[in-house]
Order: structure tokens, then sequence, then C-alpha cells
């Protein structure tokens, strides 16, 4: 498997400057806990995020007040994806963040101990797809033999999918070249012919179709990565053990979020402007997955189960144990 790393230019979006809800006029580090005992250790938290529909529920959340009935303030930092959001993590500069469930599994088995607080989107048909320039002669998974194809960040769910797919198709990962870019930066990308495919998701699939008329090459969520698992919030095991009144109260504001996501596609839609850069017209027209409201191991067992085959992970995980409240 050939790995090329790209520019990381800078996310662009407004999430980075997007200001989560605040517990008005209090110290940020001043604890419910300490004044009453019953609320979270930590009050101000920042959280690792994506200007993409599947960590909605974060945004969701403060915007009905969710966060801030739990005494919490949330202080978004994009990221460009899972994997590159773990060190900071591990450091301590995120207190959480939102990762794909590969990104998680790899970072565990290099001894990481992180804990998946809750799960936040699942794959739907034509959600993840490979994209080409309009013009480009590539017109099925086996024309990307030797061929350059972006992925948000390297050896996480992106790869993975793009992996599966053309296994299907009677290639391997050896096959291609898989190159670092930032969503945003993906169908520029293309454009100037810098790659010959992007793995893409939404609002950038839409963008990227309706503005620069992009083409489909394939959907990388059929098969055996259909109905796939892609992202949840994780934290630490550390940061669990020593916060878990904080963690308890993040779960209970983002399952009220999930709800909402999960039975009303418009609160999603009226949300997605806030943090992407799309408009209320395009978020009426994206293909959205799904916004599970409970965490199935079973599901997530899946995940690891696959990039062992893949050869992603060198031994199998169970994934149980990254799941806040176990003993792994």
């Amino acid at each position: 498997m050939r790995f090329r790393l790209a520019s990381r230019a800078a996310v662009v979006g407004l999430a980075a400057m997007l200001s989560l809800a605040a517990c008005g006029g209090s110290d940020p580090e001043t604890t419910a806990a300490a004044a009453g005992g019953d609320g979270p250790e930590k009050t101000t938290l920042t959280i690792g995020l994506l200007p993409i529909p599947d960590d909605a529920a974060v945004y969701i959340a403060n915007e009905k007040g969710f966060f801030k009935e739990e005494g919490l303030t949330i202080k978004p930092e994009v990221i460009t994806g899972g994997a590159a959001a773990i060190p900071g993590l591990i450091s301590g500069t995120l207190d959480a963040t939102m990762t794909n469930y590969v990104s998680t599994f790899v970072a565990s088995e290099k001894g990481n101990k992180l804990k998946i607080v809750t799960d936040f989107y699942q794959a739907g048909p034509n959600v993840f797809n490979l994209m080409a320039a309009k013009d480009s002669p590539i017109a099925s998974v086996a024309d990307l033999k030797g061929k350059k194809i972006a992925v948000n960040t390297l050896s996480n769910i992106g790869t993975l999918a793009v992996t599966a797919t053309l296994k299907v198709n009677g290639l391997t990962a050896d096959d291609v070249e898989f190159v670092e870019l930032p969503f945003p930066n993906m169908t520029p990308a293309l454009q100037k012919g810098d790659v010959d495919a992007a793995w893409m998701t939404e609002p950038f699939l839409t963008g990227a179709q309706k503005e620069f008329g992009a083409k489909k090459i394939a959907d990388t969520m059929t098969g055996p990565m259909a109905d796939f698992p892609i992202a949840g919030l994780a934290v630490t095991a550390d940061f669990a053990e020593k916060n878990p009144k904080t963690v308890a109260a993040i779960q209970r504001a983002l399952a009220k979020a999930q709800q909402l996501a999960a039975s009303d596609r418009k609160v999603v839609e009226q949300i997605l402007p806030s943090y992407t850069k799309i408009n209320a017209e395009t978020a009426a027209v994206i293909t959205l997955g799904t916004f599970p409201t409970s965490i199935n191991e079973q599901r997530l067992q899946r995940v690891a189960d696959l990039m062992v085959e893949h050869q992603y992970l060198k031994s199998p995980i169970d994934a149980k144990t990254l799941l806040v409240g176990s003993d792994g």
C-alpha cells in the first residue's frame, strides 16, 4: 500500500470560528461538581470536529441548549480527520474528538487507551463515494490501477473503504497511491489533476457535482461496507476515569441531539449551514447516512473484523473494550 502526504492546508469552514454554548459569566474551569457535588468535574471542553454531517449532534445539542442544561461549555477545534486528531487527544490539547472507528482501533492497537462516548454516524447509500473530474477518462474502479486517490487522512475509514471497494473489483491497495488531503481541498485537486480520484462525503460530494460536474466512480459503502459504522466521539480512558460525571453529561446531551437527528431530517438540514460551507438549499438535497441512537458493540465489531481482514490490525480486538464503562 503506497501513501503520499500532500500539503495539509487549513480546513476551510465556519466551524473553526464557531463558538458553542457558553455557561454565561462563570469561570471556564469552575466546576459544578465543586459548587454542588453533582455536576461535571470539568465544564469547559475542547472537542475536535469536522465540518461534515457526521457530527451534527454536537451543534444540535448546542443550539437546543442541551449542553448548557448539563453545565457544559463546548469549544470546537476543526480537525482534518480522526487519525490526525488522536495525537491531540493523547496530549490533552483535545478533551474529546470526533473520530472514525478505523482510526480509533488503530490507535488502540498502538497502546493508546481510548473510550467511545457515543455513536455519531452510520453509512448509507451514496454517502461516501469515489469521485473523478467530469472530463476524466476514469469510468470504473478497474481504471484506478496506478492512480492517485485522495483521502482525508491516511490509514483511516477512507482508505479502508476504498481498499474494500478495490478488492471487490479485483484490485488491491498496492495498485493505487493514497494521497492525504482535507475534504475541502479535494475538488480543486481533482480539477487541477493533482489526484485522479477522491473519496468524498457530504457536503463536498454534492458541491463537487453541482459546481464542477464531478462524476461518481463508485459507492464505497456497499457489499462488506453496507451500513458501516463510521464515526463517534472518543476520549482517553484516563479522561473517562477521572471525569465520569462529565462523560455522562456529554452522553445525555448528545443522546437528545442524536434522537432529534435520527427522527427529523429537517433538524439536520437547519444546523448544517451553521458549521459547514453549504447553504440551506444544498443542505436540503444532500444524501445523509444514519444517526444511531445507541452504541451497538456488535455493529462496531464489524469494523475491527474487517480491519483484521485487510491487515489494518495485526490481531483481533474486542470492540466492547473501547466502550465507556468497560474494563478494557
